[in-house]
């Protein structure tokens, strides 16, 4: 039998990159996934990749509570109940101090944090007894010049993220986060990268991780399933997948 026969997820953030290989992983073992995504490009790019009739794409914006709302709905209607929620989604700009705008930063923040909060909000009611939520943040100490606004916003998932794992316990609802370091992804996670930027910014994650490295989204998938399926004895745990990055240690050979 496959591992997730009959489970239901919810992915959110699901048509590329580190939520798209989450989502290939479910449906590989079984699973059915409601998956979302905000870039037309990447929605029809995923329903062609994937094929499935266990796979519901869906354009939802994260920045907005009609479209939260609608996901729940759609969720209840696709799925029924669902065993796993897969908080992945995340917009990232890089913006030094000065360039910071008001709409920029409450961008970065109704994305990554309130549309964090409140889809998982939206959808608790339809979560079963002993499921799993997993977070994705972004690895400890992983500090790049120009993205404040987006580690802030992170900060602050990981920290609502401490709290609900509290607030599920009664239901035996586990909620754990997964951390990723430097990832290699066709946008290295950073929005308005040009191409030369984009080499940067995978040459400094290569030179700056112990393994010498930049991880993959397969990487980071294994470690998210891994939280929401076979660690049934842990909660409240963040999980690094940044090669040592955020451990301490120094890279020496």
């Amino acid at each position: 039998m496959s591992k997730f026969a009959g489970k239901k997820a919810v992915v959110t953030g699901g048509t590329h990159g580190m939520g798209l290989a989450i989502v290939k992983a479910l449906l590989d073992g079984g699973a059915e996934v409601v998956l979302t995504g905000r870039n037309e490009k990447n929605i029809e790019e995923a329903r062609t990749e994937l094929k499935s009739d266990s796979a519901h794409v869906v354009r939802s914006d994260a920045a907005s509570m009609a479209d939260i709302r609608a996901l729940a709905d759609t969720a209840q209607e696709k799925l029924g109940r669902v065993d796993y929620l897969f908080v992945n989604h995340g917009i990232a700009e890089v913006q030094t101090l000065d360039e910071v705008t008001e709409d920029a930063w409450d961008r970065a923040f109704a994305v990554n944090t309130k549309g964090a909060f409140f889809t998982v909000q939206s959808l608790s009611p339809l979560l079963n007894d002993g499921g799993a939520i997993v977070f994705t943040t972004v690895a400890n100490d992983l500090i790049f010049p120009g993205l404040s606004a987006y580690s802030g916003s992170k900060e602050a998932v990981r920290a609502v993220a401490h709290v609900l794992a509290a607030e599920f316990l009664p239901r035996q609802i586990r909620v754990n986060l997964v951390a990723p370091g430097y990832i290699k992804t066709p946008t290295m996670g950073v929005v308005g990268l040009s191409d030369e930027e984009r080499r940067e910014f995978e040459e400094q994650g290569s030179q700056t991780t112990p393994l010498k490295r930049n991880g993959t989204v397969e990487e980071v998938a294994a470690a998210a399933l891994f939280l929401a399926a076979d660690a049934t004895f842990s909660t409240n745990v963040e999980f690094p997948v940044d090669g040592g990055f955020a451990q301490g240690l120094s890279g020496a050979h």
